[in-house]
């Protein structure tokens, strides 16, 4: 088995009398693409941050990259690609341009090749010499993860890569990360986002500084036993306003033209929701819940450590 990338304990970050980070753990494997979801304000970056040794914990220690995240952050650096959520390369630059002045930062010496097989992997090679401010907020992706590979890290920070993208660029852009994946690469994304959240394969759920829950994307739901019903039909909104708040029933969310109602009690949740499966304007079918359902109620239940507020 290989060690982990990152394992580590207790970490604690507070601001002021805040504290935005309260005993973190986690253990990540080399090569996966693990999500830190959460609303704004979470924390989420600066966990991401104290686990790479970008930024020093108030309390807890571990490893990351086999470095000691307290003693050793400057070898961790080294390492590590990091892709903020704001475009921050030099607008009045080409896109060659940016790229030769990363590798001068890194100190990469085949410079030259370097750039060009970055312009090359990630489509650039033929929009080199356009300037960085003249792109669409896809091409811009596209350089800010080319400039982030440069020096061949072993571990990649995002911070919600796709904001603002479209579609296929979004899918262009996951197709090259899960490329990165396979070759090795241990990926982090810090997203409130699902559409992001579905493409990691490990996924910690973060609310106010605190971990909720961790562990494979596919079994998050089944950990947290979370039952859904899909409904459709007319008159949604009157219909949820009568269901909301039923003893069994947790929660009720619009998903497009349907009502997701969610319970952690199977059979509460069926007894709350059976006379109004009665009105025959109405189909409902039992769905496995999926990570929205289960970002909603994590969500309901935790509270604001700023104002003092519950989320849901």
């Amino acid at each position: 088995m290989n060690a982990p990338v990152i394992d580590v304990k207790g970490l604690v970050k507070k601001f002021g009398d805040k504290t935005v980070v309260d005993k973190f753990d986690i253990v990540v494997p080399k090569g996966a693409i693990y999500g830190f979801l959460g609303p704004n304000g979470s924390g989420k970056t600066t966990t991401i941050r104290m686990m790479c040794g970008l930024l020093t914990p108030d309390e807890g220690d571990g490893t990351c990259l086999g470095y000691d995240i307290l003693r050793e952050s400057d070898h961790i650096k080294e390492h590590v690609g990091y892709m903020t959520q704001k475009f921050s390369l030099y607008a009045d630059l080409t896109i060659r341009e940016n790229l030769d002045f990363m590798g001068r930062m890194y100190r990469i010496t085949d410079r030259r090749r370097r750039v060009d097989e970055a312009l090359e992997n990630l489509g650039l090679a033929d929009r080199s010499h356009q300037l960085s401010g003249e792109l669409s907020g896809g091409w811009k992706q596209r350089l800010a993860l080319a400039a982030c590979l440069l020096h061949d890290p072993a571990l990649l920070l995002l911070d919600e890569p796709t904001a603002g993208v479209d579609p296929k660029a979004r899918r262009d852009f996951w197709d090259e990360i899960r490329r990165l994946a396979d070759a090795g690469v241990t990926v982090l994304v810090s997203t409130h986002y699902m559409d992001e959240a579905i493409q990691c394969d490990n996924i910690a759920y973060i609310a106010y500084g605190e971990k909720l829950i961790d562990g494979p994307a596919k079994a998050i739901p089944e950990m947290v036993g979370l039952e859904t019903w899909r409904v459709e039909g007319p008159d949604l909104a009157k219909l949820s306003a009568e269901l909301d708040g039923k003893p069994g029933i947790d929660q009720v969310a619009r998903f497009g033209s349907a009502l997701h109602i969610s319970g952690t009690d199977g059979d509460a949740l069926q007894k709350a929701a059976k006379p109004f499966m009665a009105d025959t304007r109405y189909q409902w079918t039992k769905q496995p819940a999926g990570l929205e359902e289960v970002f909603i109620h994590l969500m309901a239940g935790s509270t604001d450590n700023f104002s003092g507020q519950k989320a849901g």
